[in-house]
């Protein structure tokens, strides 16, 4: 038998995304339920390696759910990745008497959880902390349903301004791996082309539906980009653009870190509500070392280190209904 964990450690590691607080919330309250002693770690794994350690009541998580960003801040620890920096985290979590963490972050805050499991008697429980939506076992990562809700709302201001000025408006928003906030935002805004990591952009092929939408006199065109589009992001391919298209009023906007920001939607503060909720249930019951997931509305568990190697890929469908719908 696997020895019964009795003290948690929560961290948020990466980057930060709406919901992360509404998940902290859930594995502290939960944590306590089933009679543990709960601690949050500032920072990330930066916290483990400095010490920045603190118990948890459920007054701690009280009036978090509705706020953005984490209460336990964020990080990206390099010296976490040496064996050094992990030996210094394991020796302050056995001085802490912690023997399971929780961790909300992306893939690479997994990849570090699995390293960090495999040299140590740590139990690891992911859970998806993301607004790229790039782990592959879930249907959803927490505070990607509010990145691209801000997504479209502020597209669908650029729209309006669009529509005065018979421009062209090459939009950028964030998805350095995966485009699935770009596939998104840019169907739901009726985007004349999307860029997105997933699929190798053809300069060409979008210059010449430019033209042909100017000659039936189409002036106003949305281009929806991915940070992470192979071509380079929206600066790039505006100055393409321009070069070709001369008398074309082109314009850029990139949206940024407004996406990271912002209260949770309703859906990301009952998923990161759930996914918290099953991290804790996972160690109290001996699944260890798992990523916790939604799949077909159901919990849906795979091993940690299978969430780190395989990222979501875009479907083939949606890839032809944004080819369709954007002609």
């Amino acid at each position: 038998m696997e020895k019964k964990v009795t003290r948690i450690g929560v961290l948020t590691s990466g980057g930060d995304s709406p919901g992360m607080n509404a998940a902290i919330r859930a594995v502290v309250r939960t944590g306590i339920h089933y009679k543990l002693e709960v601690f949050g770690i500032m920072r990330g794994y930066q916290g483990l390696i400095d010490d920045d350690i603190f118990q948890m009541e459920s007054k701690s998580v009280a009036n978090i759910i509705q706020r953005g960003g984490t209460i336990l801040k964020t990080a990206r620890c390099k010296e976490f990745f040496e064996p050094e920096g992990r030996k210094k985290a394991y020796d302050n979590l056995k001085k802490s008497g912690i023997d399971g963490l929780v961790i909300i972050g992306g893939d690479g805050s997994f990849r570090g959880a699995v390293k960090f499991s495999q040299e140590f008697d740590i139990p690891c429980v992911g859970v998806a902390g993301t607004i790229d939506k790039d782990i592959n076992g879930t249907d959803f990562t927490i505070g990607f349903d509010t990145a691209v809700n801000t997504a479209v709302e502020a597209i669908d201001k650029v729209r309006d301004t669009m529509e005065a000025h018979d421009r062209i408006f090459v939009i950028e928003v964030m998805g350095r791996d995966a485009g699935y906030i770009a596939l998104h935002s840019g169907i739901a805004t009726g985007a004349e082309n999307i860029l997105i990591p997933e699929r190798k952009t053809n300069m060409e092929n979008l210059v010449e539906s430019l033209m042909e939408k100017e000659k039936r006199k189409k002036l106003v065109n949305l281009i929806v980009v991915a940070e992470g589009d192979d071509f380079g992001g929206a600066n790039k391919v505006q100055g393409v653009l321009q070069e070709k298209m001369p008398n074309a009023e082109i314009r850029v906007c990139i949206l940024g870190h407004i996406q990271r920001g912002g209260s949770p939607s309703c859906l990301d503060r009952l998923i990161a509500s759930r996914m918290g909720y099953h991290a804790v249930e996972s160690l109290v019951e001996g699944r260890h070392n798992v990523f916790v997931g939604i799949v077909n509305n159901k919990m849906h568990y795979m091993p940690l280190e299978n969430a780190v190697k395989s990222k979501g890929k875009v479907s083939e469908e949606w890839l032809k209904i944004m080819k369709i719908l954007a002609s």
